[in-house]
Formats: C-alpha cells, sequence, structure tokens
C-alpha cells in the first residue's frame, strides 16, 4: 500500500462519525438496574448481542486494516470507575487473538495489535474483558464481551473466473445483440466504501463490440458484420473497483468471439459455359463430368442441389448431387450414337436447399450454367440389316447355288470394308459356304432333306482394317422336299395262306411308305410285279389287300400271325386288372386321349367289324404335361405311314366306365360266329368304297 493510500484511508478513519474515543470509562451503576448500554453489535453469524449493565461501558473498537507502521497499531484503552490509578486493579485479556494479535497492558488497559492485519482474512474478533484486584484477585467488574472490527481498505484488484472466454454471435446480426456476459469479483468489503464496486469497461474490440459498464454484458456494436470477410474477434475487457474512479484497482479477461454463418450467400457458377466429352460406347449410367457452384457460406448453407432445366439433351443426360463434395455429377441417361448426334447443350442449375427468409433480399439463391457435351466416335462394330435370317431352299438345288444374302454395314463414320464368314461350329459337315465380299451365302454339298431338315448357321462379319471388331446372326436354312425317294414297303412281308384257302379271301395287307413329304399326303399304286393267276391285288391307294378265293371269314384272325414278329408284343396286355373300378390300380387318366376318339380311330390289327363307339366319360383330372406330350405323339404316329399297323396305344389309352367292347385286348374281339355287317364301311369315305362292296356284298359272300 502507498503512503498516499494509507494517509487517505486514515484521514477516512479519523473523520467517520461513528468512532468511539481509543478510552473507555467504566462507570459503577446500581446493579438491580437493567439497561442496555452501546449500540447494538453485529456477530459475525449475523445475530444481535445485547450488553447487560454493568459497571463499564464501551462501544466497539475499530482497527484499520494493512497498517504499516513500526511501532504496533493502537486499537483503544480499557478503563474500570473502579481505578484509582494506584495500580490497584489488573485488566486482563481474553478471546480471539488475545495474547497473540491482541495485547493489553494490564496497568493501563491499553490495546495494541501486534501485526498487520487482513481484513479478507478475518473481518472482526471477538474478545472479553475483565478488570479484578490485584491482591485479591477477586474481579471488581464482571467480564464483558467486545468487539474489534477491522475497517477495509481497497486492497484487492477485480479477478475473473476465467483468463479467456469463448464466445459466438451470428454474422449480419442487429447492433446490440447480445454476445456473453462477463463478471469480476473483487475481495474487498463490499458493504463499506466503494473498494468492491466494480465497472467494466473494453480495452480490445472496437468499434465491433461494446460493454455494458454495470453487468459486462457484450453486445455488438457495427452492423452487418460479414463472416466472410472476417470471422474471428479478440475482445479485452477491464473490470475497475471505486467505481472506476482514479486509483482503483483493476483486472482484465480476454474474449475470443467467433462469427457464425449464416445463409447469406448464393451459390454462384465460376463459368458461364461448361465444356465436357464422352464416348459414344459409354454405357448407361456412366459419369461423363461434373460441374460445381461455388458457396461462400458453410455447412448446411453451402448446401446446393442440382439439376438439368432445359436444353437439347435432357432426355439423354441426367444429373446426380454428390452431398459429401457439392457437386453435380452428369451421367449418360440413353445410349449415345456419334453418327446420329455430335453435340448435346445443357443448362444446369444449383439451387441452395436450406434459404433463410431473413435474407431474400440477398438472392435469388441459385445460378444456372450451360453445360455443352461432345459426342466423340469409336469404331464400332457392323450391323446386319436383320437380326436373324431365313433362308428356304429345295433339296434338289445344285452344289454351288446361291440360297440367300446377308447385308452388315460398318456404322462409323469413315465405313471400314467388311468381310464375312462362316463360323464352322455351326457347319461342321461343311455343307455351305459364304462370298466373303457381299455375303451370299451358296452349297458346297447336295442338299438331303430325309438327312437334316433345318441348318443353323451362324455368319459372322467383321471389319477389314480392324478384324476385332465383329458381329454375329444367326441364319436359319429350311431344305423344302422334293419327291427324290421311290416308296418302300413299311416292313418285309412273309405271308402263309393255307392251301385250302377260298377265292377271295384276304390273306395279307400290305403298307408302303415314303421318305418324303408332300403336302397333301403320300398315294401309292400298288399292282402285282408279276402276273400270278391265284393271287389277286385290291388296290385302295393307301394300303392294299390281298385276297385268295375265301370272302367270309368265321374268326377274326389277328394279321399278326408271327410269333417271332415283334409286334406279338400285343398278346402280353391280356392282364386287363379292375379298370377304372379298381381303386387299387393306378391313375391312367392322364393316359386317355378322348381326341382319338373324337376322330374315330379304328384298329388296323384286326378285320373290322361292326364300329362301336364307346361311351365318353368326363376326362381325368388335368395332367397337362404328360397327356399333351401323349396326343401330340399320337398324332405323330397316326399320320406316320412307317409306324406299325396296329395302334395298340390308341386301343387301350381309354377304357370308359362299363364299357361296352367288354376287354380291353383286341386277341378275342372277333371270335363269335355269325354275319358280319360291313355297310359301315361305307360311311368312313370313298377309299373304303372297295372294302365296302367286298364285305358287303350278298350272298356270294356267305358259305352254301
Amino acid at each position: 500500500m502507498t503512503i498516499y493510500q494509507f494517509s487517505l484511508l486514515f484521514l477516512l478513519w479519523v473523520c467517520l462519525p461513528h468512532f468511539c474515543s481509543p478510552e473507555i470509562m467504566f462507570r459503577r451503576t446500581p446493579v438491580p438496574q437493567k439497561r442496555i448500554l452501546g449500540a447494538h453489535v453485529p456477530r459475525s453469524d449475523g445475530k444481535i448481542l445485547h450488553r447487560q449493565k454493568r459497571g463499564w461501558m464501551w462501544n466497539q473498537f475499530f482497527l484499520l486494516e494493512e497498517y504499516t507502521g513500526s511501532d504496533y497499531q493502537y486499537v483503544g484503552k480499557l478503563h474500570s470507575d473502579q481505578d484509582k490509578g494506584d495500580g490497584s486493579l489488573k485488566y486482563i485479556l481474553s478471546g480471539d487473538g488475545a495474547g497473540t494479535l491482541f495485547i493489553i497492558d494490564e496497568k493501563t488497559g491499553d490495546i495494541h495489535a501486534t501485526r498487520r492485519i487482513d481484513r479478507e482474512e478475518k473481518a472482526f474478533y471477538t474478545l472479553r474483558a475483565q478488570a479484578i484486584n490485584r491482591r485479591t484477585l477477586r474481579p471488581v467488574e464482571p467480564e464483558s464481551e467486545f468487539v474489534i472490527k477491522i475497517h477495509d481498505i481497497n486492497d484487492n484488484e477485480p479477478t475473473f473466473p476465467e483468463e479467456i472466454y469463448t464466445a459466438s454471435v451470428p454474422e449480419m446480426s442487429v447492433v446490440g445483440t447480445s454476445v456473453v456476459q462477463v463478471t469480476a469479483t473483487d475481495a474487498d468489503d463490499p458493504s463499506y466504501g466503494n473498494s468492491a464496486r466494480v465497472i467494466y469497461s473494453i480495452l480490445q474490440g472496437q468499434p465491433y463490440f461494446s460493454v455494458e459498464p454495470e453487468t459486462g454484458i457484450i453486445r455488438t456494436a457495427l452492423p452487418n458484420m460479414n463472416r466472410e470477410n472476417r470471422e474471428q474477434y479478440q475482445v479485452v475487457i477491464q473490470a475497475k473497483d471505486m467505481g472506476g474512479q482514479m486509483g482503483g484497482l483493476s483486472g482484465t479477461t480476454t474474449v475470443n468471439i467467433t462469427l457464425t454463418d449464416v445463409n447469406d450467400n448464393p451459390p454462384r457458377f465460376p463459368q458461364n459455359t461448361i465444356h465436357l466429352r464422352v464416348l459414344e460406347s459409354s454405357p448407361v449410367g456412366t459419369s461423363i463430368g461434373s460441374v460445381k457452384a461455388t458457396d461462400a457460406d458453410t455447412g448446411k448453407n453451402a448446401e446446393v442441389e442440382y439439376r438439368i432445366i432445359d436444353g437439347d439433351g435432357t432426355d439423354m443426360f441426367d444429373i446426380i448431387t454428390e452431398t459429401d463434395t457439392q457437386e453435380g455429377i452428369i451421367t449418360v441417361k440413353k445410349p449415345l450414337d456419334y453418327e446420329s448426334r455430335r453435340l448435346y447443350t445443357l443448362k444446369v442449375e444449383a439451387e441452395n436447399t436450406h434459404v433463410d427468409p431473413r435474407f431474400y433480399y440477398l438472392g435469388p439463391f441459385k445460378d444456372t450454367t450451360i453445360v455443352k457435351i461432345s459426342i466423340e466416335d469409336v469404331d464400332e462394330p457392323p450391323i446386319f440389316s436383320r437380326s436373324s435370317y431365313l433362308f428356304e431352299v429345295h433339296e434338289d438345288i445344285e452344289v454351288g447355288t446361291i440360297i440367300g444374302t446377308v447385308m452388315a454395314r460398318d456404322p462409323d463414320s469413315t465405313s471400314s470394308p467388311i468381310r464375312f464368314s462362316l463360323d464352322r461350329h455351326t457347319d461342321l459337315d461343311r455343307i455351305f459356304n459364304i462370298h466373303s465380299g457381299n455375303g451370299s451365302l451358296y452349297t458346297s454339298k447336295p442338299l438331303d432333306r430325309e438327312l437334316s431338315q433345318w441348318h443353323n448357321l451362324t455368319v459372322i462379319a467383321a471389319e477389314i482394317n480392324n478384324p476385332k471388331e465383329m458381329t454375329r446372326v444367326a441364319v436359319f436354312v429350311r431344305i423344302l422336299d422334293v419327291n427324290d425317294n421311290a416308296p418302300q414297303f413299311a416292313v418285309f412281308y412273309d405271308t402263309f395262306v393255307c392251301e385250302n384257302a377260298r377265292p377271295g379271301q384276304l390273306i395279307q395287307t400290305i403298307s408302303a411308305v415314303d421318305k418324303d413329304d408332300p403336302l397333301g399326303g403320300q398315294k401309292f399304286f400298288f399292282s402285282l410285279a408279276a402276273v400270278n393267276p391265284n393271287f389277286t391285288v385290291q388296290d385302295n391307294e393307301v394300303i392294299v389287300v390281298l385276297f385268295a378265293a375265301l370272302k367270309r371269314q368265321r374268326k377274326k384272325e389277328p394279321l399278326i400271325l408271327s410269333k417271332e414278329d415283334i409286334r406279338d408284343n400285343i398278346v402280353s396286355y391280356n392282364d386287363e386288372g379292375g379298370g377304372e373300378e379298381d381303386t387299387q390300380a393306378f391313375d391312367i387318366g392322364t393316359l386317355r386321349n378322348p381326341a382319338a376318339i373324337e376322330e374315330k380311330k379304328l384298329r388296323r390289327d384286326i378285320i373290322p367289324e361292326t364300329l362301336f363307339i364307346p361311351r365318353r366319360t368326363p376326362t381325368a383330372p388335368d395332367n397337362t404335361d404328360v397327356r399333351d406330350f401323349i396326343n401330340e405323339r399320337l398324332k405323330e404316329h397316326d399320320l406316320d405311314p412307317t409306324a406299325p399297323p396296329y395302334d395298340s396305344l390308341a386301343t387301350y389309352a381309354y377304357e370308359g366306365n362299363d364299357s361296352i367292347a367288354e376287354s380291353l385286348s383286341s386277341l378275342e374281339s372277333g371270335t363269335t360266329d355269325g354275319d358280319q355287317n360291313y355297310d359301315y364301311l361305307r360311311e368312313w369315305g370313298p377309299r373304303f368304297n372297295k372294302l365296302a362292296e367286298m364285305y358287303g356284298g350278298g350272298e356270294s359272300d356267305k358259305d352254301s
């Protein structure tokens, strides 16, 4: 403490109106009388102490803190009215600091402080005083308490709890926007003088910020502070006691203030026109380049969404916003063709996704640019005029005949000559060849429809200048039939006839086949190769019937007589089972062929007799795959002249309930005697008229 400060404080202490005389006089009063002497003395715990009547009286003692003199600081004097000045009384001091901090002259009652006292360490001391007879040691006055109060001086500067504060405020804030509040504390006595009265001021940070002197609230002082121009500010705040007057003590702190971002800047493309290139062979989805609009803002305030809003390439290209890099990625939307179009123009827009309505006046918060995309040519493979070719040719053409021509072109702007070739994996027999220059296919070997009706070829077209660029196309060659095969008998016939055969008796039915396949079906004409008076042949253009002399049979014999013949497997079907009534049998519903009944298919393994059409019953539950398969095979065999002359599958494919045919086997179907009526043969069509006449004759057909 300076001499000036001490002198000033001492003068203030002397001039205080409530200071008592340093000498306290004790006056005897009647004991029964009760009265309060002196003022209320506040205790350190806030309670009020009341002094009772006693033989001495006093007020509080006051002591100035931080005394720096060389002698003990004089506090005050205790004196009893019983003291005659002859030294017969002795003064005793006890309580806080008695004997150490405070000492008393036991003869005179003078009290001194032995050392400098800090009020911030202890603001007052409570002591007890007593006057006793030195000779008898009896108290002449009752023991009484008194207080020594330490008067404050301004010996503590204001301090801030933090050396450095950190705060933020949005940019573009209006003047007076609160940023942060700082508070300093002073250890001096706030109830005495101005030692603890703090005033705040700004030492650094003007003219951008200001501080309220009484509260320490820091506020913005300039309008439209822009983060993009300056983001960080350092402000120094001073707190000074004594109401900020001269001579007061002070402390400072630093406040680092950051301007936070608001969306006050629209996105901007750095260029008005952007040029990109892409190969015409780029597949759909290929990224061909990016565009980016810059935004001075940060975070979500700088987020941008890109879109194509105009141009002649809106259907060919697309744009995707990449959120991590804030770029617009342009991709291929449809296949490109350099020969069709070589340049596209897009108008791309970038727009902020988070716009602050307070700053609409700074907008619009979007921008546009023109993107020109050039298509670059690549060497493309040839293109055929068709996706596949079908050629039809008769099997009797000469070797070297051109059967058709394939055509291909180079789609590139600089057309390259094309070379054609055959993929020999599709023509292992080398039946065909192709002219490499014009794509004409021709035969190199004779064709035979009966060996192969279809040929599936693959033709390759490759650029002569770049053979790696090639394209394949399928060529289907259908061989058309020509009547180039003579009829053949279906099987080898080894016919036996009894020696007692009657004239006109049927002894063999003969059929023929032809490898050719005319559209109208085969027609054969039969005759005996050598004239033989014992046999005649009835030509029905379909089958031929060999007759002897007998025109009536008593028993229908199966036409298949040889046990060695492969067809004798018919006799193995003599075990019919329980039919459809047999629930233990397997379900033959999938083998039924109602179509065969509708088409009136006839058995060919026995001599025809009266035809009983089985009664139709509902078809079995659908089993489409197997049923369709069997139906197709039945139709194939019905139309195939090379098939055996017995249709056993058609015979056993359908039973029906309570069939009037009684038996599934054909071995016993013609065992009854009696006349047979073959007039129904006329219903079969003109081809069976001959048989109807032969079997449906008059008396000559019967036994004599």
